[in-house]
């Protein structure tokens, strides 16, 4: 059997790995399996094959990595509704304590509740940005 087949048949499983487990980052190894495939069709010795597929898929591999944690750093999964369905809720609060909390009937509990610092705590109705620990960020609505 030619290597060219042995690296289509092996990224071929490896795509396969991807589905059932979920990771994206068994994609990016299975382009460099690609990679060491069409290093094979093109005629390169074994030694190179292998040098280009490992270049290729680490190359790959460390790419998605950098783009994931710049791309999530500025999103907080407590903001995302997606993950807390509290998330964009109107309250009522009536009255603010002087220690800037409020206490809100929510979902049938009593909840505190925090104003997003650098606003005016005022009364009224309120839609929850996020959840810190067991509070209820708001802002006015």
């Amino acid at each position: 059997m030619a290597h060219a087949t042995l690296w289509w048949l092996v990224a071929g499983g490896v795509v396969a790995l991807e589905l059932v487990t979920g990771t994206f980052y068994l994609l990016m190894l299975a382009l460099g399996l690609c990679a060491g495939a069409i290093a094979a069709h093109a005629g390169a010795s074994l030694s190179v094959q292998l040098i280009v597929a490992a270049g290729v898929g680490v190359s790959a591999v460390v790419a998605w990595h950098l783009y994931k944690r710049k791309a999530g750093a500025g999103i907080s999964a407590r903001t995302l509704r997606s993950v807390n369905l509290d998330i964009g809720e109107v309250v009522q609060i009536d009255a603010w304590a002087p220690d800037g909390t409020a206490t809100v009937k929510y979902r049938g509990a009593s909840w505190t509740a925090i104003h997003r610092p650098g606003v005016s705590p005022s009364p009224g109705l309120h839609r929850v940005a996020e959840l810190v620990g067991n509070r209820l960020l708001v802002e006015p609505e």
